[in-house]
Formats: structure tokens, C-alpha cells, sequence
């Protein structure tokens, strides 16, 4: 199983109604910190975010990745959503 494969499995705990993993490691690869950990961006749309600020809702994320970080995550950006709000947003 990859590594982006394992992410997407770990979230299935909240039930997104969309996943989206950007791996960009190759454009980090041997810059100054980087252990060797991949670099990802992450936009994910969920039911269960709905009503939480976006500090919860990483936090949610990151309880379901944490122990991936800083070994085999080296940097997760996260655009979480709940799906009322997806609608109108853009993948950055």
C-alpha cells in the first residue's frame, strides 16, 4: 500500500464525500528539516466538519495522522470542508 493510499484509507473514518491528496515530495526533496518524509496537500469534504471551526477540524485530521508525522508525513497542508461548503470553494 502506498503511502497516499494509506492516508485515504485512515480517513474513511469521516466519511468524505471527496478526498483529494497532492503529492508534491519531489518538489521538497533536500531542502534543510526534510528527514525524508513526504510533503502533501490534502482537501477533504466531510459532514462531520460541519459546525467546527477549522482548527478542529485539523485536529481531527491530524488525530487520524499524527503518528505518520514527522516520519513518513514530512508536511500536510489541509483544506478541510464540510460539505455545504464545498460547493462554492477552489483546490488550491
Amino acid at each position: 500500500m502506498t503511502l497516499t493510499e494509506e492516508i485515504r484509507q485512515r480517513l474513511a473514518t469521516l466519511n468524505p464525500t471527496e478526498v483529494l491528496i497532492r503529492d508534491d515530495s519531489a518538489q521538497h526533496q533536500g531542502h534543510a528539516g526534510n528527514n525524508g518524509g513526504g510533503h502533501f496537500f490534502l482537501t477533504i469534504t466531510s459532514a462531520q466538519f460541519e459546525g467546527k471551526s477549522q482548527i478542529i477540524r485539523h485536529r481531527q485530521v491530524y488525530a487520524l495522522l499524527g503518528d505518520l508525522i514527522p516520519g513518513r508525513i514530512h508536511a500536510l497542508s489541509i483544506q478541510a470542508f464540510a460539505a455545504d461548503e464545498r460547493r462554492s470553494a477552489t483546490i488550491g
